[in-house]
């Protein structure tokens, strides 16, 4: 992000803070529509939020990694969720979910060079009968062997 676009989104942020300025428990909308602004919560946007909420950022710190909605790193354009609950983890989930990493070049957690994928391991996704699963986006596939993924990670290029 360019510093105009730095710069506009940080006006923006402040709009957003003046809609919450008063209400009771704003300062989980302020998050909330923070991370829709730039996609993550930026230590920036923690900053002014901080000084403009007069609420310290070890509370602002505490509430955004407390809930799994919120991130504080950049995420990718795609979410892969695969799950490792044990219906999918006893059908080999682990060699899925390995070949993920070899093939996006990323670690667990971690987004691509190209900020396309966010690759992340979950917890059940209520689809055991299909399992093992993984999840981009919406978009949920079973039954998979590592062989499926190059095919699969075609269709979000």
């Amino acid at each position: 992000m360019n510093e105009l676009e730095m710069k506009e989104k940080m006006e923006k942020l402040d709009r957003i803070i003046e809609n919450h300025r008063d209400q009771q428990g704003g300062l989980m909308p302020v998050l909330h529509e923070t991370q829709e602004l730039f996609g993550y919560i930026p230590e920036e946007a923690q900053k002014r939020i901080s000084k403009e909420l007069n609420i310290p950022m070890a509370e602002i710190y505490g509430v955004a990694t407390f809930y799994s909605r919120f991130t504080l790193k950049p995420r990718g354009e795609h979410t892969i969720g695969v799950c490792l609950g044990t219906a999918c983890y006893v059908k080999n989930a682990q060699l899925v979910f390995e070949r993920l990493q070899k093939e996006l070049k990323v670690k667990p957690g971690g987004t691509t060079a190209d900020n396309k994928f966010t690759l992340e391991a979950t917890r059940c996704l209520g689809c055991c009968g299909l399992a093992p699963v993984m999840m981009i986006g919406e978009d949920v596939y079973g039954k998979l062997v590592p062989d499926d993924i190059p095919d699969i990670l075609k269709k979000y290029q």
